[in-house]
């Protein structure tokens, strides 16, 4: 499907950008081009993958003329460029709606005119019932996106998005964190160990965003089902895995964070449509006429279960034990440690 094809990836540097180049980098795509702020960044990666169907591109998505640079002849885009850390974007909320929202809005609109065949932006599970700014600027985000993909035939630019939970092991998550403070010998620094989270490896978001790629329709949220974990059970499994002792210190929650995360709300469960390991949500369509609606009847609500970290699968520590150790980062760093 990616066959002599050009694939853009915003944010290209970061964790989703290197799981993707290590999927295509062997196949027969015709180019992908690594979008992002970072040069030092890009220099790893060209050094590290030394291959001519990577190209870089330094730019913004705050900014329109960079973005058109890189988009000329490109057919399809992976959307990763975000502020995503919690804390961060506590006290720069309008640094987050700056990237998250309207660098998005850069994307589509450069896109559209460059004729750009499909475009998947990537969100997260804290758009859903936002509380903090973050996730108030992804739930933004995934608004702006389905209004853009009103603006504009499918045949000609597809725009649709995917919202996952957290990546084990990303940059910036709590593993990398509990990790360090094992080698350091320092306490387990755990917010409250009854938060729950979705839990999945960088695969499985790729893996997300192509079936979002081949099943979704304009306008549409694709989600895939992940189980949960609690954090204490977290950083428990990393103790036993490390055959450490450091004891597991609550500190109590930090800003704009939550107890759980919901991957679909109740109103977006009362219409998603259930695929096997995947939801889809359909974008509502209805035009900004409400009196016909009110006049002639408009659908139901059907409210049910939200989907969050709370109701799915919730993983034993033995579970989430053999789940970090299908991460290559999590067994080197345990070679290097059993090594040292």
């Amino acid at each position: 499907m990616f066959s002599n094809k050009t694939l853009l990836i915003t944010g290209g540097t970061g964790s989703f950008g290197n799981v993707v180049l290590e999927t295509f980098i062997n196949t027969n795509i015709k180019e992908i081009r690594i979008f992002s702020r970072d040069e030092k960044k890009q220099d790893d990666m060209r050094r590290h993958y030394q291959n001519d169907k990577i190209k870089y591109y330094i730019g913004d998505v705050r900014d329109t003329s960079s973005l058109r640079n890189a988009m000329h002849d490109v057919d399809y885009i992976f959307h990763a460029a975000a502020l995503k850390q919690v804390p961060s974007c506590e006290f720069f909320p309008i640094e987050a709606v700056k990237t998250n929202v309207i660098g998005t809005d850069n994307v589509l609109t450069v896109a559209i005119e460059e004729g750009v065949s499909k475009v998947i932006c990537l969100s997260t599970d804290k758009a859903a019932y936002p509380v903090n700014a973050m996730g108030i600027s992804k739930a933004l985000m995934e608004k702006t996106f389905i209004a853009k993909s009103r603006t504009v035939s499918s045949e000609r630019t597809l725009i649709c998005g995917t919202r996952y939970g957290n990546v084990i092991a990303s940059r910036g998550s709590v593993i990398p964190l509990f990790i360090e403070q094992i080698k350091s010998g320092q306490p387990l620094t755990v917010t409250d160990p009854k938060m729950t989270r979705f839990i999945m490896n960088l695969q499985d978001a790729v893996d997300l965003v192509l079936y979002a790629f081949e099943n979704a329709e304009t306008g549409d949220i694709m989600v895939q089902k992940s189980p949960a974990c609690y954090i204490g059970d977290l950083a428990q499994a990393l103790k036993e895995l490390f055959n450490v002792n450091n004891e597991i210190k609550v500190i109590g929650t930090r800003h704009g964070e939550k107890m759980y995360e919901v991957l679909l709300t109740k109103e977006e469960a009362a219409k998603a449509i259930d695929r096997g390991d995947f939801y889809k949500v359909p974008a509502d369509n209805r035009d900004l006429n409400y009196e016909k609606y009110l006049e002639e009847g408009s659908p139901k609500i059907t409210l049910t279960d939200e989907y969050s970290s709370n109701n799915t699968d919730i993983l034993s520590i033995e579970e989430i034990k053999n789940r970090l150790l299908s991460i290559d980062e999590i067994k080197e760093g345990l070679r290097v440690w059993e090594a040292r």
